[in-house]
């Protein structure tokens, strides 16, 4: 790997953040995205932490920036690759000193006592040839390591590896230090939201804000075939996941998973994705939701027999409960508390027994 040894520095106007980092979202990154929309974007990414971090105790040289000298805004540029938010924290920290706080936590951070000297003159660095030699380190500590990224980001940063590089999952996976399965579930996620963009009857912005859910909604067999998806295909087969005779299918279940600007989710709790993958299993369940207009989650999840598995749990646990109880019921004949519970437990076994008049014709048998 092509990085420098030794510890740079310079001056905070002589670095730039990264207006191509993941982290950003899709929409808003790109080569042209200014500083101060870069800076924007970061506003929630818990600079405030790290500045006061900086106010106390400095900027720690091993805590040095991952710098890449490349073109910007038409001019060579050093542009931080590893370290946005130590940057982004100094740059708003040095407003705040010069009267142009964010916010009154940040004029109240820069009050805190008196700062390092040099704090803005000497910010440590270490240069690295390209941005290509840095992926190993990314790789590992985002989306692996301490400092992971969304499932959105890290997705993105495996189909670059893919796409770009022509990386297959096996050697992404030694690269950032996952497993196979798991870069092969980011891929092909990111490659149908990718092929979710080329169609006008979804809303991607609704898709891309819950991107954690299309990634979970595709461990679920239900909606691998509902769409068709080859959860084992290799790059060069899934990168339109969905087949094409399956497009109207894809409308459907973005619609129903995230809705859109006229149309509510099917559902908004993400525990309730393996439910829905269960009434994407039902021919019948399927159909309902493909006739009606506004169609409901739990009709749809009871015309899959979705509540059968958890009726049979519920009787089970009271058959259990009721051998454990027969062991030791009859050394309370004479209690009124357990004649109590025995005639309520009749009572409703009885009436389950009914639901089931050929279990109930065999119990008087017996």
């Amino acid at each position: 790997m092509a990085v420098n040894t030794e510890i740079a520095y310079a001056e905070l106007d002589h670095l730039f953040l990264d207006p191509m980092n993941p982290r950003l979202g899709r929409e808003d990154t790109g080569p042209n995205v200014t500083q101060e929309r870069v800076l924007e974007l970061m506003k929630e990414w818990r600079l405030d932490e790290l500045a006061v971090s900086f106010v106390e105790s400095g900027f720690w040289p091993q805590e040095a920036l991952l710098v890449v000298q490349e073109k910007l805004y038409g001019k060579d540029a050093l542009i931080v690759v590893e370290g946005n938010r130590r940057l982004a924290a100094l740059k708003h920290l040095r407003d705040a000193v010069r009267g142009r706080p964010a916010s009154k936590k940040w004029a109240d951070i820069a009050n805190l006592r008196q700062l390092p000297p040099k704090l803005f003159a000497r910010v440590p660095y270490i240069m690295v040839d390209t941005r290509k030699d840095i992926e190993a380190f990314l790789g590992f500590r985002h989306v692996t390591g301490i400092e992971q990224w969304k499932p959105a980001e890290k997705a993105e940063y495996i189909a670059k590896l893919i796409d770009e590089r022509n990386m297959s999952y096996e050697e992404v996976m030694r690269k950032i230090g996952s497993k196979t399965p798991a870069v092969r579930h980011h891929y092909i996620a990111y490659r149908l939201l990718r092929q979710m963009e080329g169609r006008e009857d979804i809303s991607i912005k609704h898709v891309e804000q819950e991107f954690s859910v299309l990634y979970l909604s595709l461990r679920t067999q239900g909606s691998q075939s509902y769409l068709q998806i080859d959860m084992l295909a290799e790059p060069n087969q899934a990168k339109r996941p969905v087949p094409v005779k399956r497009q109207k299918a894809l409308s459907n279940y973005a619609r129903w998973l995230f809705g859109d600007d006229k149309t509510p989710p099917l559902f908004t709790d993400s525990r309730l994705v393996d439910r829905f993958g269960s009434i994407l299993e039902s021919e019948e369940a399927i159909e309902y939701l493909e006739r009606t207009p506004n169609p409901n989650f739990e009709v749809a999840y009871r015309l899959a027999g979705g509540d059968e598995p958890e009726t049979v749990n519920l009787i089970n646990q009271a058959a259990d409960n009721i051998e454990l109880a027969l062991t030791k019921a009859h050394l309370f004949k004479k209690s009124k508390k357990i004649q109590k519970a025995v005639e309520r437990l009749g009572s409703d076994a009885i009436q389950l027994l009914r639901i089931f008049p050929d279990i109930l014709e065999r119990a008087k048998v017996d």
